[in-house]
């Protein structure tokens, strides 16, 4: 049975001409050995470097879609998820070299009416280290993290189930995507965006994969490093990280999270000089409406699919699905 579907490829792009002639070239030749329909969405996030005429002249097959104004990565992948026009999105960074054979493993994920999407195996340039991999969900108190990878060692193990997909490479449901809302803007400009659609996917009911034999090379936030300062960037994250759990906390554990995060956040970095977490705080505060607007759009969403998963029993799961994989952590 040939389960190949057609893909949409959404590249984001905010100066990143060099990239875009580097890696290009190999993400056309991976799609186009598969023998699949498919579309290249190049989004130009208000790029100065010449990006879109570079686009237009050397690779005009490409739909190239212009942002009057730099808005950021989720905005720029709405945008293209809005003009998709296959089964499947694929979110690619420009900064990502796949491998000739990384959509080969990935289809039979959507074989299965429940699944999101998929993502692959990301290296270091030289390819001599995992940089991403599958993720766990571990609760700390009420903190979630993340940050814990792993692949699986057993060969009869048919998937390996991943909390949220890279941003950088991520396969999904089309349709799907869509009535999730995409990547949520009020993570503007970067961090968190791809783990908060993750959970979101989870918790209406839909799982997400990582298959290890789908093989990507990663140079590894190229933009961001390369437009911000590292406070900046801190305080960024750390503002990401707490509307994160704003809108995934449970309603009648807030009060407690919000100790928690005085506590063991905000004033032990206050007490070493670390005063950006306190603009990371504020900037929190400010978007208190839009996280109870997000909370209670993924509730409709819940409800519609007759959910109610938490954040803990998401944890419970990838729990009890480890012992079926006997896992390498990275």
């Amino acid at each position: 049975m040939d389960l190949k579907k057609s893909v949409s490829i959404i590249i984001p792009n905010y100066n990143g001409k060099k990239l875009l002639e580097q890696y290009l070239p190999c993400t056309i030749t991976a799609i186009e050995a598969e023998n699949a329909p498919f579309e290249i969405i190049v989004v130009d996030d208000a790029s100065s470097d010449g990006s879109v005429e570079f686009l237009k002249q050397f690779f005009p097959q490409v739909l190239v879609i212009q942002n009057k104004l730099n808005k950021g990565f989720s905005y720029s992948c709405n945008i293209g998820l809005e003009a998709a026009k296959y089964e499947l999105s694929f979110f690619l960074n420009s900064d990502v070299k796949l491998d000739v054979s990384y959509f080969s493993k990935q289809w039979k994920y959507f074989e299965f009416e429940d699944t999101f999407g998929v993502m692959g195996r990301m290296l270091t340039p030289e390819g001599n280290r995992i940089e991403g991999a599958a993720k766990i969900p571990i609760l700390s108190g009420l903190k979630l993290k993340v940050n814990k990878q792993y692949y699986s060692n057993n060969l009869n193990q048919k998937s390996t189930p991943t909390i949220f997909l890279s941003g950088a490479n991520s396969l999904v449901v089309t349709e799907k995507a869509r009535e999730i809302g995409g990547f949520n803007e009020i993570f503007s400009p970067f961090y968190s965006e791809d783990v908060d659609l993750g959970l979101k996917s989870w918790r209406v009911g839909w799982k997400s994969y990582y298959e290890h034999q789908s093989i990507c090379y990663h140079l590894g936030s190229h933009t961001i490093k390369n437009s911000c300062q590292k406070k900046k960037i801190k305080s960024i994250y750390y503002r990401n990280r707490m509307i994160l759990h704003g809108i995934h906390v449970e309603r009648k554990d807030l009060p407690l999270w919000k100790i928690q995060l005085l506590l063991l956040e905000i004033l032990p970095k206050l007490l070493i000089g670390d005063f950006w977490i306190f603009k990371s705080f504020l900037d929190y505060r400010k978007q208190i409406k839009n996280i109870e607007d997000s909370r209670k759009s993924l509730q409709i969403l819940m409800d519609k699919h007759e959910r109610k998963i938490s954040i803990l029993d998401l944890e419970e799961y990838f729990e009890k699905s480890l012992f079926l994989q006997n896992p390498t952590f990275l």
